[in-house]
């Protein structure tokens, strides 16, 4: 009986420490609030070679040509060889990862993207929008906005360097919060992304900023380290690509 009493107290203790309210330095918030996701596709160049790897590991190198896709995720690519110049379709169940060129057109509306919201100046670094040169896509079935039957789409993976445990995917058609006009076309506030397609494990969700609360325990909850520094009740949906990146640094320990 002692030593249920003791585990009970314990869980009443650990349940305890998650639900307490953790106070942030000013500084603490800054870095919290910063933007580390790659940015969303922005276009893909017809005169740079682009890479697809299929399932079977052949790799197979070209120009951009076409892309057909159910509510923006891709499922068939269009190439025409680089070295033939013969046009080959691939349908992303075939394909394992997918390396596209960004556009120059591209690159000039994801900077004019940046420079239209002043929130950018504050969490994200215009070099690290635009210095990569090509966008990864990778092979998922996933069931779009959770409504639909799953597919296979080719995925744009946005936190390449952190997807050890939880890989993030962008979703095109993500809506952003709001903010108001502060001098001509340039917004204050807001354009914070409201969803994005989340996976861990085996499980691959659509995560819009409605339910993060209700998924922070799947996502974070098997690290009590970091659910006693970040517990829900502490952080905000705008620190989200923060978290995926320090939980992941936390459970590499």
């Amino acid at each position: 009986m002692k030593i249920k009493a003791l585990f009970l107290l314990a869980s009443l203790l650990g349940a305890n420490t998650f639900a307490q309210k953790v106070k942030y330095t000013d500084e603490e918030e800054k870095i919290m609030e910063t933007y580390f996701f790659d940015a969303q596709f922005p276009g893909s160049s017809k005169k740079k070679v682009s890479t697809i790897i299929l399932k079977d590991g052949s790799v197979h190198k070209g120009y951009y040509e076409n892309i057909k896709s159910k509510k923006s995720q891709i499922y068939s690519i269009s190439i025409k060889d680089s070295a033939t110049k013969k046009p080959m379709t691939f349908d992303a169940e075939n394909v394992s990862e997918l390396y596209l060129y960004k556009s120059g057109f591209g690159k000039a509306v994801m900077v004019s993207k940046y420079m239209t919201n002043i929130r950018n100046y504050q969490t994200k670094k215009l070099g690290d929008i635009t210095s990569k040169e090509y966008v990864r896509f990778v092979n998922q079935s996933a069931s779009l906005k959770n409504k639909q039957e799953d597919q296979e789409f080719l995925m744009q993976l946005i936190n390449p360097e952190f997807d050890q445990i939880i890989s993030v995917y962008n979703d095109p058609r993500a809506n952003q919060t709001n903010g108001f006009a502060a001098v001509g076309p340039v917004q204050l506030g807001g354009g914070i992304l409201k969803s994005y397609y989340v996976k861990k494990g085996e499980k691959i969700l659509w995560l819009e900023k409605s339910d993060f609360d209700d998924n922070y325990d799947f996502l974070f909850g098997d690290n009590p380290e970091f659910m006693a520094k970040y517990p829900k009740k502490s952080v905000d949906w705008g620190y989200f690509s923060f978290l995926v990146m320090k939980y992941t640094e936390m459970s590499a320990q």
